[in-house]
């Protein structure tokens, strides 16, 4: 197998890896009723995965950095075959969501070690393809992937979905070890130098733009199937069709923020994505009362597209402020991410368990308005910075 194929085979384990995170989304409610909790209660499987994602992914790089890419990569593996194993046999919510835990740091390790393989597998001068083509594999389980499980939920056990990933993790294993050269680490940055950069105070503001924005998608993405049931009980047998066009529109987004961001700039950029994402949240939450629902599908399309236009827009930005620690500071992102789908899966279960799951909405619009305040705080700082330098 030539390196070429090698990296595509790293893509499509990420699919894999990508759909044990996303795939819960669009069966919350069959979860829910299969455990015997509230579809609040059952939002916290994301939380813990997100918080397991964020926390313990740079915990195990650090404690794992002596060893070689392709047995951390391997690590990285088990640990997801471990995780799918207990969500598969261990009984009771409590066990499900230690179970979450371990597939949050599992997939967080595979993601990070794969980019890195995948870089030094590539040819000189095409990493960034490499790359590029292990993060498409990863989000395209949010296009293809959570569909895919809402269909598979719908005619038979959710669990189902986690036996497919625990026997394509078993498969990665072995085609890993086969295929995969030895190679050797990265020098370990430890945690203290990582989160140094938080002293900075742009970098600190910037990342607290990502976790805001992540919070508002979290809220409004954790329990988009209930949401649908309630604002669409018609369509309910379409579900997988809607998230399927949701998930084309993420494409779309990660596309046109590149796009923008060069024809345009990058604060424009990230400005326009969140005041669109404001706008399209607030309409929700307006139109969904009035249960017009052929005006709904068009607005979440609106609202997953101005989501996925600030990632990579965002990680842009924190590369021109730390072009030096670029590597960190991305990591550093990363982990803002996950903490932003963990917070934001908690307060919409806390939402959506205390009142109307319709209000999820304007509750995410609230927290891109703070995103979007701290946003206008940290450009203005970086303009008053480059003044001063001229």
């Amino acid at each position: 197998m030539n390196n070429t194929w090698k990296i595509y085979m790293l893509a499509l384990i990420s699919f894999v890896v990508g759909t044990s995170q996303f795939v819960i989304v669009g069966t919350l409610d069959k979860v829910a009723a299969s455990v015997g909790v509230s579809v609040a209660t059952a939002g916290q499987l994301i939380t813990v995965f997100a918080l397991g994602n964020a926390i313990g992914t740079p915990l195990v790089m650090v404690a794992t950095s002596k060893m070689d890419q392709r047995k951390q990569l391997l690590l990285a593996l088990a640990i997801i075959l471990l995780g799918a194993i207990g969500i598969i046999t261990l009984p009771g919510f409590g066990l499900l969501m230690v179970s979450r835990v371990l597939l949050g740091v599992g997939t967080g390790v595979f993601v990070v070690t794969a980019y890195g393989i995948a870089a030094k597998l590539a040819d000189p001068g095409r990493q960034g393809g490499a790359m590029a083509n292990v993060a498409m594999g990863y989000s395209s389980s949010l296009v293809f992937g959570v569909p895919l499980g809402r269909m598979i939920a719908s005619s038979y056990d959710w669990k189902v979905i986690f036996w497919g990933i625990g026997l394509f993790s078993l498969l990665a294993i072995f085609v890993v070890a086969r295929t995969i050269p030895v190679m050797e680490g990265e020098a370990s940055v430890s945690l203290g130098k990582r989160l140094a950069l938080l002293k900075n105070p742009r970098v600190a503001l910037t990342l607290g733009v990502t976790f805001f924005v992540f919070i508002s998608y979290s809220i409004l993405n954790t329990y988009i199937t209930p949401f649908l049931t309630a604002v669409m009980p018609t369509m309910r047998e379409k579900l997988s069709i809607i998230l399927l066009a949701m998930g084309i529109a993420s494409l779309i987004g990660s596309k046109v923020g590149g796009l923008l961001a060069d024809r345009i700039g990058i604060v424009r950029t990230l400005v326009g994505s969140m005041v669109v994402h404001i706008i399209s949240l607030l309409l929700l939450s307006t139109i969904s009362g009035f249960g017009w629902v052929m005006v709904t599908l068009p607005l979440l399309m609106i609202w997953e597209i101005a989501a996925w236009t600030f990632g990579p827009t965002q990680n842009f930005n924190l590369v021109s402020l730390t072009p030096e620690a670029s590597g960190i500071v991305l990591s550093l992102n990363s982990s803002f991410v996950q903490l932003g789908f963990a917070a934001g899966a908690g307060i919409g279960g806390i939402v959506a368990g205390r009142s109307s799951i319709l209000e999820i909405s304007w509750v995410g619009a609230t927290s891109v308005v703070i995103a979007l305040l701290i946003g206008v705080l940290s450009f203005r700082r970086s303009r008053e910075l480059s003044s001063t330098q001229q």
